[in-house]
């Protein structure tokens, strides 16, 4: 049987779930996961190998209605996204109902209707209106057949294994993009960079959600640090939070430093669970204007 291969691009509102799928499809963490909406800033890649081929799955920033020069910038890295990718996949919230951003993403995507499929997620949520979701699709974006429809639960990996057939069956004949070790290409500083995010975005969401960036400033192997006796190799890494306004310096680092000391150690426990190293952190604040 020949192999498949794709790129997916993964279209929707914010918190719509697209980076816990993209995560759950993929068996590892890829994207950072936040309920604060628009936490996902780049197109994020995550790797799908399975018997049938490979399927890339591009988890974009969430389409919001906005002015803002920003928010701006991040649906035309969406439609970007939409227009290189073989296949498109539409998260829909089945906890909210659609209102005009869903509308615009439905009239967004009508004329790819061929290479889309939708799903319908957080069906195991109380509030979930699956129904709703369904009968949305139907008036806005009748071009998509009820086939190419799933509902799934992204958080509880239910119904994905459906929507992958799905995705293989139209995706085209090729070889693969990457090894079949790789889950993601994402850059080691970069993952880095996330996932520090992550974890204040999580702190300070009240206080700070969007005027959060975390900057690489250095990251090297600790000279000597040859793995033996079961103890892995250390990679020293030091990284910026970087906020707006002297102001917001004191938030992030918090009373005697205890902000800033959470945000390093859950977000070294979670890149202790991605990376074979182990990683020393050392964690700053600064202002954009540096």
């Amino acid at each position: 049987m020949a192999k498949k291969a794709a790129f997916v691009a993964l279209i929707g509102r914010p918190s719509a779930g697209k980076s816990t799928l993209v995560n759950q499809l993929c068996g590892e963490k890829v994207a950072i996961v936040s309920s604060v909406p628009q936490t996902t800033r780049n197109a994020i890649r995550g790797i799908v190998n399975r018997e049938q081929g490979q399927l890339v799955f591009i988890d974009t920033p969430g389409r919001h209605l906005s002015e803002k020069k920003e928010n701006k910038k991040l649906v035309e890295i969406s439609s970007q996204a939409a227009e290189d990718s073989d296949i498109i996949l539409y998260i829909l919230d089945s906890v909210r109902a659609p209102g005009p951003e869903e509308e615009e993403i439905a009239a967004f995507l009508a004329p790819c209707a061929g290479k889309t499929i939708a799903a319908i997620n957080k069906s195991d949520d109380s509030n979930s209106d699956c129904i709703r979701a369904g009968n949305f699709l139907s008036e806005y974006f009748p071009g998509l057949p009820a086939s190419s429809c799933f509902t799934i639960s992204a958080k509880n990996n239910e119904g994905l294994e459906p929507l992958l057939s799905a995705l293989f069956a139209i995706a085209p004949e090729g070889e693969p993009f990457y090894s079949e070790e790789y889950y993601t290409d994402q850059e080691v500083d970069f993952r880095i960079s996330e996932i520090i995010r992550e974890q204040a975005i999580n702190r300070l969401r009240q206080e700070l959600p969007h005027t959060i960036h975390v900057e690489i400033a250095d990251a090297q192997f600790v000279q000597g640090s040859v793995p033996e006796n079961n103890k892995r190799q250390k990679l020293w890494v030091r990284a910026f939070i970087i906020v707006e306004r002297e102001s917001q310096k004191g938030i992030v680092i918090g009373h005697n430093g205890s902000m800033i000391k959470a945000i390093r150690l859950s977000a070294l426990k979670e890149m202790d669970k991605i990376f074979d190293w182990k990683i020393d952190l050392d964690l700053r604040v600064k202002t954009g204007a540096g």
